[in-house]
């Protein structure tokens, strides 16, 4: 399948975020593909892959076809009400142009380009998607990432994991998911007339067991590839939601 990452809402009585048998189970499975562009001769910066991977889940949950009675809303739905599951692949040449062509939403950093889709059944995938590949997805930042902007939101790696890109671009899109849902109307509104500024940083070991007892949105994942079940792998710090611990 590619990089898959699950996690889930809280409040079906068991922990959200681990591969256990939950009434999520029961719902039909869903999967939201985020295809992002390697191209040989111009790789993106790992960094900016991974907070343009967080924009696009952003961007797509708050898409006025995902919401309402947009045309994407009910798989939108039915996708949240399962699994929360994302793939990430990578494209190049006419591999991204296919994949462009394909009803979804591109969304561009400095760098990088990812186009995410609308949820498509776990078995169920489009050929021209269905046929990436999720190697060739480890990047590097050419040089370090700069300084964090204080006001805006922070998602924080664990340091003690060692991810490859595609998979911590669907760590860092959870993140983001969580704190969207945790936001008020009118937080989530201002989010995205600024353009969901944010920043993807690794933490400090003392400072990550600080950010993992904080109450702040945790993300653990179910274990299907590369870690153990159970890891935490991102904490989100948004300004909104520490000012109201």
């Amino acid at each position: 399948m590619g990089v898959i990452s699950d996690s889930t809402v809280s409040g079906d009585g068991a922990d959200p975020f681990l591969n256990e048998p939950t009434v999520r189970d029961e719902a039909p499975q869903f999967v939201l593909p985020l295809v992002v562009r390697i191209e040989r001769d111009a790789p993106p910066a790992r960094t900016d892959a991974l907070e343009t991977a967080a924009r696009a889940v952003l961007t797509i949950l708050s898409d006025e076809r995902a919401v309402g009675d947009g045309e994407w809303a009910q798989v939108m739905r039915d996708w949240q009400d399962a699994r929360i599951r994302k793939v990430v692949r990578r494209a190049r040449g006419a591999e991204w142009r296919r994949a462009e062509a394909l009803q979804g939403i591109t969304v561009t950093g400095k760098s990088a380009e990812v186009r995410v889709f609308p949820p498509v059944p776990l078995d169920g995938w489009p050929k021209d998607l269905a046929r990436l590949q999720v190697s060739g997805t480890d990047l590097d930042d050419p040089e370090p990432p700069a300084d964090t902007d204080p006001t805006a939101p922070v998602l924080w790696l664990n340091p003690d994991l060692d991810m490859s890109a595609g998979k911590t671009m669907a760590q860092t899109g959870h993140g983001a998911q969580l704190a969207w849902w945790e936001l008020s109307d009118e937080e989530r509104t201002a989010w995205r007339e600024a353009g969901f500024p944010l920043s993807v940083r690794t933490a400090a070991p003392a400072r990550w067991a600080e950010l993992t007892a904080s109450g702040l949105p945790l993300v653990k994942d179910a274990g299907f590839t590369e870690i153990a079940p159970g890891s935490a792998t991102v904490v989100t710090e948004h300004p909104a939601l520490r000012r109201r611990g």
